[in-house]
């Protein structure tokens, strides 16, 4: 197993991508299986990347939204079938008052999306949106709604998949509204903490921790600069966390042990509730539960989550055969670290 790992490992980085710069993860319920760590987490004071270095994962933060409100769910504090506009107490707009919680954590809300991934002109749209409302204040979810509540929905609640990060701003401000404390202090109390996730949380950017990655982008003239003006000073429900390899590892087995929630919402979070794309030729179903990504292939079960954003990359899958956990941090964008992932199934599964 442990030379098959590294060789899976070794042809991606040698193959799939360029100026890889993170850490690679596989490990069981025995421990590591493989581990290697490459590049720098501060370019400019040349300090190397660990395997206990913890990165930013933008997206895969929504592993944890999910599991939130699935949290306050299981407690009785809140229901799938709830309504969003009799949740939160603010003014939503032109947003659809049939929206549910459930629409929200399954991406088939409808609702506008801030960061429209599916327009042709995504990266301008989204330069332009930075320089209106600069990184520096998007310190509290409310202050996305300027953005998020004039935007005409996508298509009526419950139509159809379309990925909204807008969705998952709006579940953190559920939260908020049931708890009545800052989402990212709900996570920390009743997920991080519980867990024992000793280098995960919600940092500033302009605050890291010691061993904590520096993202980085390329610039015009492709120089790698910080991204930290391109990216919220603090993360929210719908990215910006960061962790490390060991604490991935914890968060899927406490999951699995129902540590976190009880296990039939387990079952529920983990169910395959919308598909989101088919390959019958090789016979493989995508779908979605309520905060992570289910992935059928030819009878083998995985769960992922993945994040991918200005100088982040992050994804991480969990094989309930082999009990196994595998994960790929990027502090230089992106780098098709889901493409590591196409041999696994065969392997892990």
């Amino acid at each position: 197993m442990k030379d098959k790992m590294k060789n899976i490992f070794d042809t991606w980085l040698a193959e799939e991508t360029e100026d890889f710069s993170g850490v690679l993860s596989a490990t069981g319920c025995g421990g590591i299986i493989h581990q290697q760590a490459i590049g720098c987490r501060d370019f400019a004071q040349d300090l190397p990347n660990t395997t206990d270095t913890a990165f930013g994962i933008a997206s895969g933060t929504k592993l944890f939204t999910g599991l939130a409100v699935c949290k306050l769910i299981d407690n009785g504090k809140l229901s799938l079938d709830a309504k969003l506009c009799d949740l939160l107490p603010h003014d939503l707009g032109v947003i659809d008052k049939r929206v549910t919680v459930y629409q929200l954590l399954t991406h088939t809300s409808g609702v506008g999306d801030y960061v429209d991934e599916d327009a042709e002109d995504f990266y301008e749209q989204y330069a332009a949106m930075m320089a209106q409302y600069p990184a520096r204040e998007w310190e509290r979810l409310d202050y996305y709604l300027q953005m998020i509540t004039p935007l005409p929905p996508k298509f009526a609640p419950g139509e159809r998949f379309c990925y909204s990060n807008s969705g998952y701003v709006l579940l953190g401000l559920v939260i908020e509204a049931v708890n009545g404390i800052p989402f990212q202090q709900y996570v920390t109390d009743e997920i991080i903490r519980p867990c024992g996730l000793a280098h995960t949380g919600f940092y500033r950017a302009d605050a890291l921790p010691d061993n904590t990655a520096i993202g980085y982008k390329q610039d015009d003239d492709d120089e790698w600069t910080p991204n930290t003006h391109n990216l919220p000073i603090i993360g929210g429900s719908d990215g910006g966390i960061f962790s490390c390899a060991a604490d991935i590892d914890k968060l899927w087995r406490a999951i699995f042990a129902h540590k976190i929630l009880s296990p039939a919402m387990t079952d529920n979070f983990l169910k395959q509730h919308i598909i989101t794309e088919t390959d019958e030729e090789e016979g493989t179903t995508e779908g979605y539960g309520l905060g992570v990504y289910r992935n059928e292939d030819d009878g083998k079960t995985f769960y992922f989550a993945i994040g991918a954003d200005a100088g982040v990359g992050f994804f991480t899958g969990y094989y309930p055969a082999t009990q196994t956990v595998v994960s790929a941090f990027c502090n230089t964008g992106y780098n098709g670290a889901s493409l590591l992932f196409d041999d696994l199934p065969d392997l892990l599964g």
